[in-house]
């Protein structure tokens, strides 16, 4: 039987009016530490985030996204956060904030493969 490995992940919601409490689901980080696999994957629905928020500047909200994708890939483009431990750059991704790009608790599971994982949960949550 393949060794199961723990994980976690959050969900990355857009949040365009935080008083509201409304969100679309855009993405997923999972971070696994014994695989030391840290990514994202992220999708803009534009027909749902304007039905929701019309005034949403959909290419700020890109350029929000592609920096979660830098700091989980590590490098320099990745900033100052870029450039710490995978754990910690997990927990920055994930930690509460209140701007337009939230992410839910986090949660743990267990997984065989991480990337085939974060694909799954994509889908279900996000597509």
């Amino acid at each position: 039987m393949p060794e199961k490995h723990l994980f976690e992940y959050a969900v990355l919601r857009v949040v365009p009016c935080v008083e509201r409490e409304e969100f679309v689901n855009v993405g997923v980080i999972l971070y696994c530490a014994s695989k030391g696999f840290l990514q994202t994957a992220y999708e803009l629905n534009e027909c749902r985030l304007k039905a929701l928020a019309p005034e949403l500047d959909l290419e700020e909200l890109q350029e929000r996204l592609r920096a979660f994708q830098r700091i989980c890939a590590g490098r320099k483009e990745g900033g100052t956060i870029g450039q710490l431990a995978v754990a910690s750059r997990f927990r920055w991704l994930a930690s509460t904030r209140s701007t337009v790009v939230q992410s839910s608790p986090i949660h743990p599971g267990l997984c065989i493969d991480p990337q085939e994982t974060l694909e799954k949960l994509f889908t279900q949550l996000v597509k």
